[in-house]
């Protein structure tokens, strides 16, 4: 991943005001999938003067400048991650909502075998799992 993203917006030439910076800062600092709504909370406990609509505006912005990435999970949410994060999967958890990032060197072979076998080099993919916890998980 290459610097953060504020320093991503400075070298694509977006104009930075302070309150992008705080989007900008909370963003980074997002270990989750935050929608604007959740993005708008954090922001707005920071600098109380961001409005919904700065968020919109600046989400849409990031999204189309190629520094975020809009993930949606199936419950009419628009999510958002960082667009240079290293590659991961995810699994939602159906029961909570929960999302989990997990990476797999198997499936990520097995992957590239099927494209293989298709005639294809894989260039990227997205994969999601939707599932409800086991009533006795299994240990790791």
């Amino acid at each position: 991943m290459s610097d953060t993203i504020t320093d991503r917006c400075a070298a694509r030439g977006l104009r930075m005001t302070g309150q992008r910076r705080v989007i900008a800062a909370v963003l980074e600092e997002a270990d989750d999938h935050p929608d604007v709504d959740e993005l708008f909370a954090r922001a707005v406990a920071r600098d109380p003067g961001i409005s919904i609509a700065t968020v919109y505006r600046t989400v849409k912005l990031f999204e189309e400048s190629g520094i975020l990435d809009r993930v949606d999970f199936g419950d009419g949410r628009a999510r958002y991650e960082d667009a240079e994060r290293a590659h991961h999967d995810h699994l939602i958890d159906l029961n909570t909502g929960d999302v989990i990032e997990f990476f797999d060197p198997e499936i990520e072979a097995l992957q590239e075998r099927i494209a293989a076998r298709l005639g294809y080099r894989l260039k990227g993919h997205k994969m999601e799992l939707y599932g409800e916890p086991l009533k006795n998980p299994v240990k790791k």
